[in-house]
């Protein structure tokens, strides 16, 4: 996710430097053929343009709206993660007590048991951000942009470190093992943490209230991964990403046809060379659909890793550094800094 106030525009010129140049080339060839070799047929009548420009603009729009409420209800996804992740973390350290027991555990097997709970939860966010990070077809990991931004710049640490190590620190050998074996880690994790409930109730460390308190997180939070999931498995329909870039590379190839009309009118009364404006006026327009288009397609897939995505890494690390300070933990780890203005 982009931290600062806004994109510069140099950024942008670059992110778009190649379709420029392809701008450039599309607009100038039926131009050089009309002022070179006499071509005046290729000025063809404005209208058609026109119709053409008014329906991209709409698909435009709706597909941008589209990819825009994708990446803010992901971003909600994340919000409510956040929120119960910390009630989850209050919960474990106050609900999970000796007052229901005969003969108490004595204050560091408490304490072992809060920190337990709360380090699995923990892993829970890793296993599932890795999941959300995982590579899809329709996304962009493969494209020559994506890779060389992340040669250059920076890739996310769930396409730099393995999964196996980064739950190590939070979960037992036994449930590692288990859990890395499964189809659907994060899923299970949480099936963990529900056996883990049901025997501390068998154990009279928990009364029934809290119990059903406790299961109801754990349920938010198969919700909360259910939903996120269904955003990364299902990506907007591909008919209409297809079909939206396909209309504005139509719109883009017959733009220069029709501002020739416009701009021949202005040549022949003023200067024949006036002819060459139809080339900026070309790019100019293009640059504005294509980029629109673009931003579209990168906005539609908030987990993929990109520099728009929504920033689940940082924001693991966030929840992490809470809950280990409600265990009163002494060096916790730091937040993850944003790099060039980017934050994962």
């Amino acid at each position: 996710m982009f931290i600062q106030r806004r994109v510069s525009f140099l950024s942008m010129i670059k992110w778009t430097s190649k379709d420029i140049l392809f701008y450039f080339i599309i607009s100038a060839y039926p131009v050089c053929l009309y002022y070179f070799l006499g071509w005046n047929w290729l000025a063809i009548p404005t209208l058609p343009i026109t119709l053409i420009g008014t329906i991209v603009a709409f698909n435009l729009g709706f597909k941008n709206n589209n990819a825009y409420d994708r990446l803010w209800e992901a971003r909600k996804i994340w919000g409510g993660i956040v929120n119960s992740s910390r009630s989850w973390g209050i919960g474990s350290i106050d609900f999970v007590t000796n007052h229901f027991r005969e003969t108490g555990l004595d204050e560091k097997e408490i304490k072992a048991i809060h920190k337990r709970l709360i380090y699995r939860h923990i892993a829970w966010l890793t296993a599932l951000r890795y999941q959300l990070r995982s590579e899809k077809p329709w996304e962009h990991h493969q494209h020559k942009d994506q890779i060389k931004f992340r040669e250059r710049f920076q890739m996310t640490a769930e396409h730099r470190e393995d999964l196996a190590e980064e739950i190590t620190p939070f979960l037992s050998a036994e449930e590692k093992k288990d859990t890395l074996s499964r189809s659907n880690p994060a899923a299970h994790i949480i099936k963990l943490q529900s056996t883990d409930l049901k025997e501390l109730h068998a154990e009279h460390l928990l009364d029934n209230f809290r119990h059903i308190e406790m299961t109801k997180l754990l349920n938010e939070f198969y919700t909360l991964q259910g939903k996120s999931e269904r955003i990364k498995n299902f990506p907007l329909p591909r008919q209409y990403a297809t079909m939206s870039y396909y209309f504005v590379m139509l719109f883009i190839t017959v733009l220069p046809f029709g501002m020739l009309s416009v701009f021949s009118e202005y040549a022949a009364s003023i200067n024949p060379n006036f002819i060459w404006v139809t080339i900026p006026a070309c790019v100019i327009v293009s640059w504005v659909f294509f980029t629109l288009e673009k931003i579209g397609d990168y906005s539609e897939n908030p987990f993929e890793g990109t520099p728009n995505d929504v920033p689940i890494t940082s924001m693991s690390r966030g929840i992490e550094i809470n809950l280990r300070d409600m265990l009163d933990e002494p060096n916790l780890p730091q937040p993850i800094a944003a790099m060039h203005n980017i934050s994962t």
